[in-house]
């Protein structure tokens, strides 16, 4: 070989178990193979085939290797090998390392010299991690999912993702067409001798239980050249996408109006305004103000939603009740250390992680760890179960809304103990939850207007 393109940096990754891990955009078993065809309309005008094999896997870390050798292209066709590794997080795919022969000495040149350059788009999964390490592919992928992020071997190219929804796509691999997600992606490149080469307009489309089955890249430049990959055959089946409903939506600036009330111990409803204050690469800050009733608070509840579900990772509040509620527990917490029921958020996230999954499904349930965080924090163990698409009527309005119910058991505490039912609405969250209590009082929260 003439040398060796290979990534100067890796990218310091999740220690995350691989159960947690929910999303199959890039299945890895060990006999996975996939072949493409790919050309530049100006660079590469040759269809050139590359085999893509699994070389390793260990847990959620993998390396995929691909050759051009030994595939029937023609003499005039690029010669390209070389590895990419990655690493499955609830984050995302992250692109941890990369490695190959260099790309012909006709490509533009993807560094501010021409010496010991690391940056090459001459194949297919070059033009895939090109300027979006981490994460390739952000998780979960869910309607409005956004997200930023860098690449290059000196971290000089940039890019900006939005997944643009599920979208019927013909290629070779599968001529009667597949389902696939779409992802478009603006990357930028400064600084570099051919950064009008390195920057444009990216499409991948991905199908659940294969991987990428076509890449699109418009090149920025004079020339505006296109490169095409697409899937030619594989060894992998695909698989219906996952839901892609947004049924915990994280987007700034949004404000929900709640009220609740409990039919014993405040009849009164309080009524309170949640605002999305700050959203960043998956996670949000809520803040909850108080607007009339008996309980005066003050709050902010952080929230990130990843491959494994919605999950509450801190909560403050501070407040003042003429509504004397029971003690919660656990028995194992000093009283001021103990969660109290003063927002609707409070009634929601109570219990255990995660309040809603990823892509919620009929039928799906999880339950409480011991020991856990969740555990050591609430004391609470018990199921919950997704029920599926209910009618429910919030107010004057009825909403088709996303039905999970719990059922709660706190030791030793009937008000921390009983049954609870969320209802969540897709590109809006939570519409109304009805909380049965173990004492017979009930809590009722529903979204106003």
């Amino acid at each position: 070989m003439r040398g060796v393109v290979a990534a100067v940096a890796v990218l310091a990754t999740l220690a995350l178990a691989p159960s947690a891990l929910a999303d199959d955009w890039l299945p890895h078993p060990a006999d996975a193979t996939w072949t493409y065809e790919w050309t530049d309309s100006v660079y590469n005008t040759t269809p050139t085939k590359e085999k893509v094999t699994v070389k390793e896997q260990a847990g959620p870390a993998f390396t995929l290797a691909w050759t051009t050798l030994e595939q029937g292209n023609a003499p005039t066709a690029p010669t390209s090998v070389g590895t990419v590794a990655f690493q499955e997080t609830t984050a995302g795919l992250l692109n941890t390392d990369w490695s190959s022969t260099p790309p012909p000495s006709a490509f533009p040149v993807l560094c501010a010299v021409v010496a010991g350059c690391n940056n090459s788009l001459s194949s297919t999964y070059y033009q895939i991690i090109w300027g979006t390490r981490g994460p390739v592919l952000a998780a979960p992928l869910l309607k409005g999912t956004s997200w930023t992020s860098t690449g290059g071997a000196q971290g000089d190219v940039t890019s900006s993702s939005d997944y643009v929804g599920q979208e019927r796509v013909v290629v070779p691999a599968f001529p009667q067409g597949v389902v696939a997600a779409k992802v478009r992606s603006e990357v930028t490149q400064a600084g570099a001798i051919g950064d009008p080469y390195g920057s444009g307009i990216r499409m991948v489309w991905w199908v659940y239980g294969v991987g990428p089955v076509k890449v699109t890249f418009e090149h920025a430049g004079g020339d505006s050249p296109i490169a095409t990959s697409v899937l030619v055959s594989t060894n992998q089946t695909a698989k219906p996408p996952p839901p892609d409903g947004r049924y915990f939506p994280l987007v700034k600036g949004a404000k929900l109006k709640y009220k609740w009330t409990n039919s014993k111990h405040m009849k009164k409803p309080s009524v309170q305004e949640v605002l999305t204050d700050e959203v960043a690469n998956g996670s949000a800050r809520f803040s909850v103000k108080h607007l009339s009733g008996p309980i005066r608070v003050a709050g902010a509840y952080g929230f990130t939603m990843r491959a494994d579900g919605a999950t509450n990772i801190w909560a403050i509040t501070k407040s003042a009740s003429l509504s004397p509620f029971p003690a919660l527990g656990p028995r194992s917490l000093p009283k001021d250390k103990r969660r109290r029921f003063t927002t609707p958020f409070d009634l929601m996230l109570y219990g255990f992680n995660p309040i809603i999954p990823a892509y919620a499904t009929p039928g799906m349930t999880w339950k409480s760890k011991v020991p856990s965080r969740d555990f050591s924090v609430f004391g609470v163990t018990g199921t919950t179960k997704v029920l599926g698409l209910r009618n429910v009527k919030v107010g004057k309005k009825t909403y088709r809304a996303l039905a999970v119910q719990s059922k709660l058991t706190q030791r030793g505490y009937k008000f921390g103990s009983g049954t609870r039912t969320s209802y969540f609405v897709a590109d809006k969250g939570l519409v109304k939850l009805v909380f049965r209590h173990g004492d017979r009082s009930v809590s009722t929260v529903q979204l106003l207007g």
